[in-house]
């Protein structure tokens, strides 16, 4: 199969909230606008992509209606996580991961939506040799050179 778009989709009973969220804080810009469905696109890159339904509406099946997002983390890869950060904390969102340095190879922090889906602020930095050798070559985050792994 040949994809020629991904993005998530959010099931929530809080439509307008969610959708005002991404916009306020994440810069996404609507694309499509209902009652029961908006689809948002980043102001700032438009192959970044997300959807907002309306968990009770007739297009998800019925045995499903009424759910909405559990166990999804949305990952916003950025160039300047502290800034985000820095701003999302200014502005009242929860801080789930205080702001920090992993040995994987991402500087992070989490925070979450009104739904409570988790959203993971990150830029790849170099990872430490342990975990520098679990990557495949072009997955390494970039820029890498041995002397810069911790």
């Amino acid at each position: 199969m040949r994809a020629n778009s991904f993005y998530p989709v959010l099931m929530t009973d809080r439509l307008a909230e969610t959708v005002a969220f991404y916009r306020d804080h994440f810069a996404f810009r609507p694309l499509f606008e209902s009652d029961w469905y908006v689809h948002l696109q980043s102001s700032e890159d438009e192959s970044v992509n997300l959807a907002i339904l309306d968990r009770s509406h007739v297009t998800v099946p019925a045995s499903l209606r009424g759910r909405s997002a559990s166990g999804v983390l949305l990952n916003f890869e950025v160039d300047d996580p502290d800034a985000v950060h820095a701003r999302l904390a200014a502005a009242g969102l929860p801080i789930l991961v205080a702001l920090r340095d992993e040995a994987f190879g991402q500087r992070h922090f989490i925070t979450a939506d009104p739904n409570g889906v988790m959203i993971d602020v990150i830029k790849p930095i170099p990872p430490s040799a342990e975990y520098a050798a679990q990557y495949a070559a072009e997955g390494l985050p970039t820029p890498y050179t041995e002397d810069r792994m911790p």
